[in-house]
This record gives structure tokens, sequence and C-alpha cells, in this order.
């Protein structure tokens, strides 16, 4: 196809001895770099087959190629085949669009409708911020929606439009709670970003400690993960992405603590929204819809001083990046640092996509 290849060889039983030996063995993961443009426009053509709309085709597109060229690879290129199964099997509604079901003051509450999670949740991010602008602080809280892909999108859109933002959702229950064995709660992804002329800073983070993408991640590599992940099928904890891969076992954020921040979450998403908690989302990625989702923009000029509140957060961070590294030579970063580093990077090289999933791509 002319696009470069990268050749990436991980010799697991080598490099990681810690792994099971049953995981082991030589895995091999070929990688495309497609120019953003091409990955956009294949994207879109397959959309388009689906019945979406052209402006609506290559809005999902472009924030589809956007996660992957800032290095969020199991959210973006590679999630789209499941994507567009759940539009084949009905859970996601192609041509809906979110619906305001009631107004307070500053804040929404809107119906999802089950259309395409992603342009769904711009859409709530894009009204948070308008009124913002008029009453300091905006909040829309949508029911019936689906999965947003990358919840950073919608933080990076609120501190481009130079507001604070904040957004969470729920999920299907995939982490058990701490105490637990089984799954009854989401992994709840948590985004807050602020915005900063010398680069803002972004927050992405769910309540589980590796979501399952980056496990998938890991495992194909043939890596370890850098730390506990989660517990194994004895109920020790491993670094073994399969093995928690198999006993769905998912290790929260701060143990306790980060459980119990996935419960409210879940809580003030569905009580707000009036839709579905956790519980009553099914237990099947394929069929995962009807979630709750909430989006808070605040917008801090209308407090005025501006130039104060830029020097804070540029103090705050100018503190982190001045912290000792463990690592001699290396910097301690900001959130979202990283995420402009790879941007360029990928924008320039071309997206890395596994030449499988293109291949699924181009036969869709």
């Amino acid at each position: 196809m002319g696009h470069p290849k990268i050749v990436i060889h991980a010799e697991q039983s080598e490099k990681n001895p810690g792994l099971k030996r049953e995981t082991w063995g030589t895995q091999i993961v070929a990688m495309l770099r497609i120019p953003f443009d091409e990955v956009q426009m294949r994207l879109a053509e397959v959309l388009r087959g689906l019945g979406f709309s052209e402006e609506r085709a290559l809005k999902c597109a472009r924030l589809f190629a956007e996660t992957t060229r800032d290095g969020v690879y199991s959210h973006g290129v590679n999630r789209f085949g499941r994507f567009v199964a759940t539009i084949r099997n009905g859970s996601v509604d192609r041509n809906a669009e979110p619906r305001v079901v009631a107004r307070f003051g500053a804040m929404e509450q809107w119906d999802g409708q089950r259309g395409p999670g992603n342009l769904n949740a711009w859409a709530a991010m894009a009204r948070a911020i308008a009124l913002s602008s008029e009453h300091g602080i905006g909040c829309v809280a949508m029911a019936n929606t689906n999965h947003w892909m990358r919840g950073g999108t919608y933080g990076w859109q609120a501190a481009q439009a130079g507001v604070i933002g904040m957004c969470w959702t729920n999920t299907l229950p995939n982490v058990p709670p701490w105490g637990g064995v089984e799954p009854a709660i989401g992994n709840n992804p948590l985004v807050v970003a602020v915005p900063r002329a010398k680069g803002h800073v972004v927050l992405d983070m769910a309540m589980s400690q590796f979501s399952y993408g980056a496990l998938e991640g890991y495992r194909k590599r043939g890596e370890l993960l850098p730390v506990d992940g989660g517990f194994d099928a004895e109920g020790k904890l491993t670094r073994d992405p399969g093995a928690i891969e198999k006993s769905q076992r998912l290790l929260p954020v701060g143990f306790w603590k980060g459980s119990g921040l996935a419960m409210v979450l879940d809580m003030v998403a569905a009580m707000t929204s009036l839709g579905n908690a956790t519980h009553a989302i099914a237990n099947d990625p394929l069929r995962e819809t009807g979630l709750s989702q909430m989006f808070v923009a605040i917008d801090p000029r209308g407090f005025g001083d501006a130039a104060r509140m830029a020097q804070i957060a540029d103090e705050v961070v100018e503190s982190v990046q001045h912290s000792r590294p463990v690592v001699e030579g290396k910097t301690v970063r900001y959130p979202g640092e990283n995420t402009v580093r790879l941007r360029e990077e990928n924008r320039r090289l071309g997206l890395p996509v596994e030449e499988g999933v293109w291949d699924e791509i181009l036969r869709m």
C-alpha cells in the first residue's frame, strides 16, 4: 500500500520472565504509518456507507483519527471496528442526535438517544462551554448515550476554548469493588482540563489502574505492566496483563479510594441525568449502551484578573517540573505534556495503525 511499516518483535520469554509460561511466545506487531488525512477519509467512507451524513461522518472520523494522533491507540483507530459492530447490531443509532430534556439555569439535562457516543459528547461539552460564557459555569448531564471513546478529547475541547473542563462517564460493570471479586463498578473515566498558554493540563484517568484497552496493548507487545494492575486467577496481585484479562479483576486506582470514587461518579451522572447507573448497563462490550455522562465547563475569565490566574497555573506546573526525578536526566511531566509531543510526531510521520486493523478497515 506504500505506507511505511514498523515491525515490533516481543520475545516474551526472555524480555519478561515474570509472565506466566502459557503466555510466553513471540508476538509480532506490524504497524503502518498512515497520513492523518487518509485515515480520516477512509473512516468517513466507512461511516457514509453505514448511513452517516457527510458532515457527521467526517466529524466522527476526525475524532477517531485525533485520538490515535494523540497516542491513545486503544480508543482511536484500533477501536473503530468495535464501534462499527455496535452500529450494525443496533446498540448505536447512527442518525440519532441528543436533545434537551430540561433546563435549570446554567444546567441542562439531555437525552443522547443512543446516538454515536463521541458526537454526543462533543456536542454536550460544546453546550457546557457556551453556558459557561453566559453564567460563568455550564453543566450538561446526559443520559441514554454511548461510549465516548477517548474522554480526554472533551477535556482538550474545553481547554482549547479557554475554559476549565470536567467530565466523566459511567460504563458497564468491569471492575470489582474493593473487597469484592466480581465486576460490579465501572472504570468510569474522569477528565479534568485546565487551559494554559504554555501547554494545557489535561488529566484523563479511568478508575481502574489500567483500562482493558491498555492491558491489550501491553499483552500484544509482550510487556509486563509497570506496576501491579490487577489480580490473577489465584487472587494475587500481578503485572501480567493476560492474567488480568482472564480473571477480569482489574485493580481500582488507590485501592478502596478509587472504588469509592467510581461509585460516586456513577451516582452523580445517573442521578442528574436520570439515566442508567452501572448496574443497569449490559455487561457486554458490544451491547454497552444507555450510559450516563456529565460535562462541566467553568469560564475563569468571568472572575477577572486573567493574568493572575495564568500565573497560578504556570507556578503549579513549574513546581512539579522542578521536582527531582527518580531517573537522572529525565523530567517530571504534567498531565497532557506527552500528548503534545506525540501529536506532533504522529502528524509528521503518520498515524501508527496496526496492519491487521487497517486491512480490516479497508475491507469494510
